[in-house]
């Protein structure tokens, strides 16, 4: 029997070949992030792109679009394909955080991610305040837990805090601002990844501030709700700077 018609080595390749798309597409998009491929620039030759990354022209198409589908690249007819510019980015998918390294992440889009928050989240809290389940609540006090309990844990820390936002997304009830929370969360572990380095001091603060908001959605009072939710973004605000300034001083 031939390699060809092989049941054995046909099924090999449908079982490698999931791992080996998210790997070229991840490494291919690290690559454009990192300046290797600069936005405006013709990407190589489909079969010169598969032998950089040891891999079969067919696997290099459906990679590219992959990140066409993301807004990273542009493939047209006799031109080839191009790196869009970042603003064509879809840079708040979780896919698209997930291939950056956070190192590589943009402060701009820390910043941008801040002022979404800082338009949303307190209407989400006071939505949250009249809308949430008792088991909500309940999730919710679960989460602020994991955060109290978290000690010098900042991975406990942080997905604790990860959830306590995807929760409180979700208890405004609101579709839209559930599926923009989603994205956000996306967004927030890396940040939190970047302000890792708070003090205890700072992440005791966090965890006050968390709790008050659980008491306000208890309490059904909307305007508290709104209240902690400036302040638990004023405290991200100081940690985000923070990490800047750290991550200047280690880079100049």
């Amino acid at each position: 029997m031939s390699q060809a018609t092989d049941p054995s080595i046909a099924g090999a390749q449908k079982t490698r070949r999931p791992r080996v798309m998210p790997d070229v597409v991840r490494a291919l998009a690290r690559d454009i992030f990192a300046g290797r491929y600069p936005s405006g620039s013709l990407l190589p030759r489909e079969s010169d792109l598969g032998d950089a990354y040891g891999v079969s022209r067919t696997v290099i198409r459906e990679a590219l679009k992959v990140l066409a589908a993301k807004g990273l690249v542009s493939s047209r007819p006799r031109i080839g394909t191009t790196v869009c510019d970042p603003d064509n980015w879809n840079i708040i998918d979780p896919q698209v955080l997930e291939w950056h390294a956070p190192h590589l992440l943009d402060d701009r889009l820390f910043d941008a991610i801040l002022e979404t928050r800082r338009a949303i989240e307190p209407l989400v809290a006071e939505l949250a305040a009249s809308r949430a389940t008792l088991q909500e609540i309940a999730d919710l006090e679960l989460a602020w837990q994991g955060m109290a309990d978290a000690a010098n844990d900042v991975e406990q820390f942080s997905r604790s805090d990860i959830a306590f936002h995807q929760i409180l997304y979700a208890a405004s009830h609101n579709p839209v601002f559930r599926q923009i929370g989603g994205l956000i969360d996306a967004a927030l572990k890396f940040v939190l990844e970047t302000t890792a380095t708070t003090s205890n001091d700072q992440r005791s603060e966090a965890i006050k501030a968390h709790r008050a908001m659980v008491e306000a959605l208890r309490m059904r009072d909307a305007a508290a709700a709104r209240q902690a939710a400036s302040d638990i973004l004023d405290l991200a605000a100081r940690d985000l700077a923070a990490a800047k300034s750290i991550n200047t001083g280690k880079t100049g």
